[in-house]
Order: C-alpha cells, then sequence, then structure tokens
C-alpha cells in the first residue's frame, strides 16, 4: 500500500531525471516542436496507464472480497448445541441486594446535630 502512494510520485521523479532522453526518443510529438510537448505526453500516458491499473486491482481486489464473503454465506447455518450442564457451569451466580434500604442503616449517618 505504501509503495502505491509512491508510484506517481516517483514517474514524475523519473520524468524529470530523464526529460531530455524521453524529449529526444519517446515523446509522441517529437516531430512538432512547434507545440512545446517536451514530453508531457508520454509523462500523461504513464499515468493514465498507472491509474488504469490502480483501478483494475481495486476492481479485483473488490470482487475478490465479495466472493469471500458469498463463500462463507453459502455455509449451512447451525446452531450449536449445548446441555444445560455446560448451560449451568459457565454460568455466573450473583447474589440478589434490594435497592431498597432499610431505613436503619442511614440513621446512624444521617442524624440532626446533637446538642452535648
Amino acid at each position: 500500500m505504501l509503495l502505491k502512494a509512491w508510484v506517481i510520485p516517483l514517474l514524475y521523479l523519473d520524468y524529470e531525471i530523464r526529460r531530455d532522453y524521453i524529449v529526444a526518443n519517446l515523446c509522441e510529438n517529437r516531430n512538432r516542436p512547434e507545440l512545446n510537448c517536451n514530453g508531457k505526453c508520454y509523462l500523461a500516458k504513464k499515468i493514465k496507464s498507472i491509474r488504469e491499473q490502480e483501478r483494475k486491482e481495486a476492481e479485483h481486489s473488490y470482487v475478490v472480497k465479495l466472493i469471500d464473503v458469498v463463500a462463507r454465506i453459502s455455509e449451512p447455518f447451525q446452531f450449536k448445541s449445548f446441555t444445560s450442564r455446560n448451560l449451568r457451569s459457565k454460568a455466573q451466580l450473583y447474589e440478589y441486594r434490594s435497592p431498597f434500604k432499610a431505613r436503619e442503616t442511614y440513621a446512624t449517618i444521617f442524624h440532626p446535630p446533637i446538642a452535648a
């Protein structure tokens, strides 16, 4: 993935480094200097081919993921069987405590000040 992010900047770098060679040998408009192409047609063609290749790879990746999802769905659904013994062994027991406390427990804490 990181390599894909560097493809187009590296292509620009290659163009800048080899500009004279590209203009002289690879440019489609090298016989028409009045267009001032300077190899930009070659660069545009390369960028277009890389983007097309990335699009095809993205489509292929999507299709592979879609096939994987469909393959998982086509498996028959089954409930896992369990016995009551397994259910009891995994259950956690909690002690029940009423949310309504008796008033006596708070009477020792919450009371008016005692006069000495």
